[in-house]
């Protein structure tokens, strides 16, 4: 396969442009993201929903720094020529500037990751300046903010008032200002999503928010149903079921196990003759 130059943030920004749709999908480790490379995917999201859907905990705010830094570093190896960005997970960039600044630093040296994410409006502004300002890149993240879930009383749909609209448009624009090359939208109305992308100069990357941001996100796991048996929820599309021909593998290598018809003599392998009556001795 012909490796290709992974994309720039200048060449985000020309595909808002020229209206070519940017593709995202999250990925956690080398098998996930490798496959996504080989996919043709733009852009590897590192997220911190790794925590829901890889480390099985019911939120993404247990996911430490460490743990980022250990899926982005896996994701790297798997996917070296596309554009990966990294997570900051949960209340690493709310303390000092310079804790903060550490723990970008981590993700970029020993992660590998050429860009960060953070969830947050103009309250994080300053900090998303002060990053890229430093000479990293950053995705603001807006809409339904999974690290403020608690906050925002649940997975509610944003945007649906005006009030709501006003200060998510506001907000995009000061993360814009601030200095972020793109931002996500999640569980943004279809209308307002339309609108703050109008409005912005930068890329949206969309996440249950319609189809007029300038790309899109989903999770590996949903998009592929691997490691749930859930239905998937209404802003997701099912690609494939690789979880449901998962579990029949396994399921047929357990019965034969069982059967003992594995292994069988073509996966076996043997000693000379020669040996085998060294060992045993004579049989007569």
């Amino acid at each position: 396969m012909e490796k290709r130059k992974p994309l720039t943030t200048a060449r985000m920004r020309k595909m808002k442009q020229d209206g070519v749709p940017i593709t995202m999908v999250t990925a956690y480790d080398y098998p996930s993201a490798r496959l996504s490379e080989e996919a043709g995917i733009d852009v590897i999201l590192v997220g911190d929903s790794l925590g829901n859907v890889v480390l099985g905990y019911d939120s993404t705010l247990p996911v430490t720094l460490d743990d980022m830094v250990y899926h982005t570093r896996a994701a790297v190896r798997g996917a070296s020529n596309t554009f990966i960005v990294a997570d900051m997970p949960f209340f690493t960039y709310h303390g000092s500037l310079d804790t903060t600044l550490k723990g970008v630093a981590r993700l970029m040296q020993e992660g590998g990751a050429k860009a960060v994410k953070l969830e947050g409006g103009a309250e994080i502004a300053a900090t998303v300046k002060a990053i890229t300002e430093a000479g990293v890149p950053v995705i603001g993240h807006l809409g339904l903010t999974p690290q403020s879930v608690h906050q925002l009383g649940g997975f509610r749909v944003q945007g649906r008032s005006s009030e709501q609209a006003e200060k998510l448009l506001s907000d995009a624009k000061a993360i814009e200002e601030a200095g972020a090359f793109a931002i996500v939208l999640e569980l943004v109305t279809d209308e307002l999503a339309e609108w703050i992308t109008k409005q912005l100069s930068i890329p949206t990357i969309g996440i249950g928010s319609g189809v007029h941001c300038d790309g899109q996100v989903l999770v590996y796991h949903d998009l592929l149903q691997y490691g749930s048996d859930s239905a998937p929820r209404k802003f997701v599309k099912s690609y494939a079921n690789i979880g449901e021909t998962i579990r029949a593998g396994i399921s047929e290598y357990v019965k034969e196990v069982k059967a003992r018809e594995f292994p069988a003599p073509e996966n076996t392998f043997h000693m000379d003759n020669d040996v085998v009556q060294y060992l045993y001795g004579d049989k007569e």
